[in-house]
């Protein structure tokens, strides 16, 4: 393939949106209150939305007749390279919404460098998502807020949604060939310079909501690589299933 780092790097920003969306989306119905269950639902689809651009790029780069579907839906689990807090269940409430915090802080920092890339696609689609996502990280900082200055049951619930999704961090940091190959030549992101102001915003928005800063220093990586925790082969198996079953199927 001609263009292999950008098809990679490609891929490396679009699995994370794939896998969160398809988490959220497993909350249809069974929000905690409607309104929520609805801001949920439409987070979910900002970010189909935006794998939907990715992915058709990333199919014209290809140029082997594949399209956004088959990527999206007719990889193996090692072929996708999403970081691993995006894989993470919704074990409850708190950990939805600490998940949906610590990833939509990088997301939206992400973006705002990505519209500088001398890739006028990816410039376009970052452009276009901040303001998604700018409201995504309003949704999920209010309810690390809310819960972890609530009741004494509500802050030790997002207290230990934190300090067990902390572990994933790190690796959001972490580059591949692709990343570095990429960044180099001004078309992608250098995410190490955001891993400072990344840990700043999301320590301020813990202190105010009265949660302790998690202390540990040992996290977990291997996403990105294609090694991955037990939950996404579950949510593949869900996310898989009409394709599988009924190839080359059209609505």
């Amino acid at each position: 393939m001609k263009n292999e780092n950008l098809y990679n790097y490609i891929l490396s920003i679009a699995d994370n949106s794939l896998i969160l969306g398809q988490r959220l989306g497993e909350l249809t119905g069974h929000g905690p209150s409607l309104e929520t269950d609805i801001a949920c639902t439409n987070m979910s689809l900002d970010l189909f939305g935006q794998v939907r651009s990715y992915y058709q790029y990333a199919a014209k780069i290809a140029g082997d007749n594949r399209t956004e579907d088959d990527i999206a839906m007719l990889r193996k689990e090692r072929e996708y390279v999403n970081v691993l807090l995006v894989e993470q269940p919704n074990t409850d409430f708190a950990y939805t919404m600490a998940r949906q915090f610590l990833f939509d802080v990088y997301h939206l920092l992400f973006l705002q460098e990505l519209q500088k890339s001398k890739d006028l696609t990816l410039s376009a689609i970052a452009n276009k998502s901040i303001k998604e996502v700018s409201y995504h990280l309003r949704f999920s900082t209010d309810w690390i807020k809310r819960l972890g200055d609530g009741t004494e049951v509500s802050r030790q619930k997002m207290q230990d949604a934190i300090d067990g999704l902390w572990t994933y961090t790190d690796e959001l940091f972490h580059q591949t060939e692709a990343d570095i190959a990429m960044a180099q030549e001004g078309v992608g992101v250098d995410v190490t310079k955001l891993k400072e102001v990344y840990y700043n915003k999301v320590n301020a928005v813990l202190e105010e909501s009265t949660l302790q800063i998690p202390e540990s220093k040992w996290f977990q990586k291997g996403g990105k690589k294609g090694v991955h925790t037990e939950h996404l082969g579950y949510l593949l198996a869900e996310l898989q299933y009409m394709q599988r079953a009924y190839p080359n199927m059209e609505w």
